[in-house]
């Protein structure tokens, strides 16, 4: 945790027919959110993420979850439930089946089949349960019923465990947007359907919770996004989180109206976009998405790279496009859209990398200067 607690205890053994919840991370960070329930000698988990470093913890690339106070119960996990595939929520997985590896893991469609993507790079089989809204299942002592939540992902999930100790309501990451492009919204009719029938613990979002107002809908990027593709005057390359299928589709649809190609640069960005075009959840027009070779036949105007590194992480594709250590060159005029939020840690990175990029004579479009990004 970033918040350590020397002055607690252990904690005491858990009375019979009690339920104990022990967030192993993702309180007070934005990032390997990962929480334990206890009931009746068995333990379930919800969300194993990882946590990226900041600059001062150099050579690290992925901050785990603390697993040790699980470790010497690992026969006891009954599940590991995963409300959506953003890899603060999923990308500790690898880590938690090296330990254990028949562990079911339940999640959605897309969810699970980002995961099942990234561990077959790590020599994983999993033993997967799919889910979906309106889904009840139990998994040892605890039953579990999943309800449908908007966010900055398709097919999240929010989950509602049973026991004999009570209720919790674990929202997962969601948001209220009335209008999303899938037009798969909250599902406040479950919320209030489960609070009628009595929530004891409620644990829910909280990222900028403390900002006052309603989330901008996804539609509402479109015309900052239309105009870039309309005005730029050489090629757009776009930034945004491998797993942001909803704004890749934005982009992805704004270049067709332009009569621009496209072109997926990363290797997370190429896996999981190909991923969500199998599923169906990427509309993908004919002919639009080309290789990075194809590029090279076509004049600038009509060329839009799509990649990863909107955070400022070293080795991602635009970070070494700043530094000039990549096969794509920046160069005078270039227009690059870093359609995503700026996570609190990363400022100092996500700016040097935008010095560097102007300094190759690039137009830089970001949530400071253009309409470009809602929250998650």
């Amino acid at each position: 945790m970033s918040h350590p607690h020397p002055e607690l205890k252990a904690a005491p053994p858990l009375p019979e027919g009690g339920l104990r919840v022990i967030a192993l991370g993702g309180l007070g960070e934005i990032g390997r959110n990962m929480t334990v329930f206890e009931h009746a000698g068995k333990l379930l988990i919800v969300d194993c993420g990882v946590l990226f470093p900041e600059e001062t913890q150099p050579g690290v690339d992925v901050i785990l979850p603390d697993f040790t106070s699980i470790r010497d119960r690992l026969d006891d996990i009954v599940a590991v439930i995963l409300t959506h595939g953003h890899e603060d929520h999923i990308g500790g997985v690898p880590y938690l089946l090296r330990e254990r590896s028949d562990i079911p893991v339940v999640g959605s469609k897309l969810t699970l089949a980002f995961l099942e993507a990234k561990l077959k790079e790590h020599g994983i089989r999993p033993r997967t349960v799919r889910v979906r809204e309106g889904d009840r299942r139990a998994f040892g002592p605890f039953d579990c019923e999943f309800v449908a939540v908007n966010h900055s992902i398709p097919d999240s999930l929010a989950v509602a465990i049973r026991t004999r100790a009570g209720m919790v309501l674990h929202t997962g990451d969601f948001k209220m947007d009335q209008f999303p492009l899938d037009d798969r919204i909250t599902d406040l009719r479950a919320f209030a359907r489960l609070g009628e029938e009595g929530v004891d613990l409620f644990l829910t979002d909280s990222t900028n919770a403390e900002v006052p107002g309603f989330t901008t809908s996804e539609r509402e990027l479109n015309p900052a996004i239309e105009q870039v593709m309309r005005t730029a005057p050489r090629r757009v390359i776009v930034s945004s989180f491998a797993s942001h299928v909803h704004r890749i589709q934005q982009i992805l649809d704004a270049a067709h109206q332009h009569g621009r190609k496209v072109a997926f640069v990363g290797r997370s960005m190429v896996r999981n976009m190909g991923i969500a075009r199998d599923l169906g959840y990427l509309k993908v027009p004919s002919g639009l998405v080309v290789s990075t070779k194809e590029l090279e036949k076509l004049p600038d105007h009509k060329i839009t790279l799509v990649c990863t590194g909107s955070q400022g992480e070293p080795m991602a594709a635009l970070s070494r496009m700043a530094t000039r250590d990549h096969q794509i060159r920046i160069g005078k005029d270039d227009t690059v859209l870093l359609a995503s939020s700026l996570i609190p840690g990363n400022e100092n990175a996500i700016y040097r990398v935008i010095n560097g990029l102007t300094r190759w004579g690039a137009h830089v479009v970001h949530k400071g200067n253009a309409k470009v990004h809602v929250s998650g």
